[in-house]
């Protein structure tokens, strides 16, 4: 399994291309081949999944509830794409995902565990901050900070 991808970049886009964080490329594994499944994210991003982690995902989908195997159904049809990584680690991104995404000569690189997504740099930076808010709060009415309860 290629992964877990964690952290985040801003990268320039160039002729539809990205460049993947050297990180992340790393943690690809073999099975992978270093091919990616270009298909529709959470909130307006573009979802990157290794091909290995694809399989996989639809596979652990398949065997779940009704909900899980719809949401299976539509990660399948709303996969537009697969890509290699060319050269140096850029994947070449079709120009209307990015369009629906809000990205043009910059975008967020974020590793979502098993996955890699794409991001709108305004739209990422305004809800990290909600998040920010979010966590610091849980932090400090739980003391999550000192250690587990």
């Amino acid at each position: 399994m290629s992964g877990p991808f964690n952290g985040y970049w801003e990268n320039a886009v160039h002729n539809q291309r990205v460049i993947i964080p050297a990180l992340f490329k790393r943690r690809f594994s073999e099975e992978s081949q270093r091919t990616l499944v270009i298909t529709a994210g959470f909130d307006n991003s573009i979802a990157l999944y290794p091909l290995d982690n694809w399989y996989s995902t639809l596979a652990e989908l398949a065997e779940g509830s009704d909900e899980e195997q719809d949401f299976r159904s539509m990660l399948i049809r709303c996969a537009v794409a697969e890509a290699e990584l060319e050269g140096p680690g850029r994947v070449r991104l079709p120009e209307r995902e990015l369009r629906k995404a809000g990205i043009s000569d910059r975008c967020v690189v974020k590793g979502d565990h098993h996955l890699i997504s794409l991001w709108n740099p305004d739209s990422f930076y305004r809800d990290l901050e909600n998040y920010e808010a979010e966590i610091r709060s849980r932090f400090d009415a739980k003391l999550w900070h000192k250690g587990r309860r």
